[in-house]
Formats: C-alpha cells, sequence, structure tokens
C-alpha cells in the first residue's frame, strides 16, 4: 500500500471503514474517520465536523443533540452537518455512513449544527473542467479553529483540482496544509464500478509521485507537492471530500497554481458550464 494512497478498505481500522489519523498519515493536523455504525466518538485534541455521506444521524453531546437529515448519496446534494469541540465525547447513531472531518487546533468553540440551506454552492471551470464545490467548511462558510472542508463533484469525462495546484508553504499568497481526498464514484447503469484517475506530483517541499486509478471509498493523502488533476472517467460521476488543516495561525486556504498549467485558466473565459451541474446547484 503506498503511503500516501489508500485504496477502499485499505485505510480501516478502529471499527472505522475510514481511519486516517495525524498519527497513521505522519503528519500534524488533518484527519479523517468515514463511520457506518453507531458509537461514542471522543474528539481529543481534534475538532471535527460530522458530514452525511449517505442517510443520517443524531449527533449528541451532553443534553444537547442535533438531527442530521442528511441524504440519500452524495451526488444528492448538500447535507447538513454538526461541530464537534476539542475535548468532547459525542454519542452517534448513525443511519447510514458519516465522515468526520477532524484538525488539531488549540481553539475552544461550542458544539454547533451547520444546515444545508446555508452551505454555499459554486460552480467553477468551464465546459470539460466544469466541477460543483460545496463549501461547507470553508473559511468564510463556518468558524473552525484549524479545519477547511468542502466537497467536490465532477462529471463523467470532465477534470477537477486543475490546473494543478500546491498550498505547502506559509507565504503571503500560500498557505501550509495538510489534505485529504476521500472518494467516492458513481457506478454505471448496470452496477458496473465507475473509476477516475488522482495526481499529485514533487514540489520543493518534498518528492512524492502518485497517478493512482481511483475507485469508490478510495482515499488519497496529500502531504505536499502539486495536486491535481483528478479525472472522472465517461460515464463515471467522481465526488471527494477534501478536508485541509496546518500549523499556520491564520485559518486561510491560499494556493498556488502549476506554473505549467496556470494559463489554462484564460481558457475558460466567455466558455459554458457543463450543464450537467446547473441542476445540481
Amino acid at each position: 500500500m503506498s503511503t500516501w494512497f489508500r485504496p477502499a478498505g485499505t485505510a480501516a481500522a478502529d471499527g472505522y471503514d475510514v481511519f486516517v489519523t495525524p498519527e497513521n498519515a505522519g503528519w500534524g493536523y488533518s484527519s479523517l474517520r468515514v463511520l457506518s455504525s453507531s458509537r461514542p466518538v471522543a474528539t481529543g485534541a481534534e475538532e471535527m465536523l460530522v458530514v452525511p455521506l449517505e442517510g443520517g444521524a443524531t449527533v449528541t453531546v451532553g443534553a444537547e443533540s442535533f438531527r442530521l437529515d442528511g441524504r440519500a448519496d452524495v451526488f444528492a446534494g448538500p447535507t447538513d452537518f454538526a461541530y464537534l469541540p476539542i475535548w468532547t465525547t459525542a454519542q452517534l447513531t448513525v443511519e447510514g455512513r458519516v465522515a468526520l472531518c477532524g484538525a488539531r487546533t488549540g481553539t475552544s468553540l461550542p458544539f454547533r449544527y451547520g444546515p444545508a440551506a446555508d452551505v454555499p454552492v459554486e460552480l467553477r471551470g468551464a465546459g470539460s473542467a466544469s466541477r460543483l464545490v460545496r463549501n461547507f467548511g470553508t473559511v468564510d462558510a463556518f468558524a473552525t479553529g484549524a479545519l477547511i472542508a468542502c466537497e467536490v463533484v465532477t462529471p463523467g469525462g470532465n477534470w477537477s483540482s486543475y490546473p494543478a495546484h500546491k498550498h505547502d508553504e506559509a507565504t503571503d499568497s500560500e498557505s501550509e496544509l495538510e489534505e485529504i481526498y476521500y472518494f467516492e464514484i458513481a457506478s454505471g447503469p448496470g452496477g458496473e464500478p465507475g473509476f477516475g484517475y488522482h495526481r499529485t506530483s514533487s514540489s520543493a517541499a518534498g518528492e512524492i509521485d502518485v497517478l493512482a486509478e481511483v475507485h469508490d471509498r478510495d482515499t488519497a493523502l496529500v502531504p505536499y507537492g502539486w495536486h491535481g488533476p483528478c479525472v472522472a472517467a465517461p460515464g463515471s460521476d467522481m465526488y471527494y471530500l477534501n478536508v485541509m488543516a496546518g500549523p499556520g495561525a491564520e485559518r486561510a486556504w491560499l494556493i498556488s497554481d502549476h506554473p505549467d498549467q496556470a494559463w489554462v485558466r484564460d481558457t475558460w473565459a466567455g466558455r459554458a458550464i457543463d450543464p450537467r451541474l446547473e441542476g445540481r446547484r
């Protein structure tokens, strides 16, 4: 198994379908757990967002509970979610599957509910680089100590995380952030498994070489380096959940485009967004 790419099932541990922690990732801040059963969750030094992937859940901390209505699947639209503070034990009653997006932080914030109706949804790119982004846990959308999270839907045949970009050094124009990609890929009409591709390559921050065929419920870790594109095979809609955190005192998502690919943004001017995304906004 690659350190930085973990096919479905290989990242399971401790009762979780996916169990990526700062310790087993070999880094300092970002985490992701995927859970398909009910259990107590102790956050420790991590804040967490509880995000339904399929079905709903009830999240209880002490005498306070939030009912998450969730959704049929990750392609169905935004979901409501809950925020778990550091040093908290929550009881999760899961009816389907939920993701717990986590980040180490010293900031203590209250247990909160995030309505689906308040999730900002944007369309990025154009033509075959069109994708839909749900910014439920981004800097301007929801307050956290360090955690940044969003969801991306890429229609079959399209490219996203493109141009390739990085955020692995602290400068005026770039944040230092570890990132997790958790993928779900739509099946064909007869249940045939869908697929796509993910790329991460070296930058001055470190050597890394990942070019992976991505299948449903695979996970990619990006400690540094240029990451992207993510490519959805024709007929295989691609979803990924991004989780980011880092050592910066300021919670910010600042990126640098790969110098060989940055020009592609100029080609989007005046071009239409893929019409398959308009109805999903």
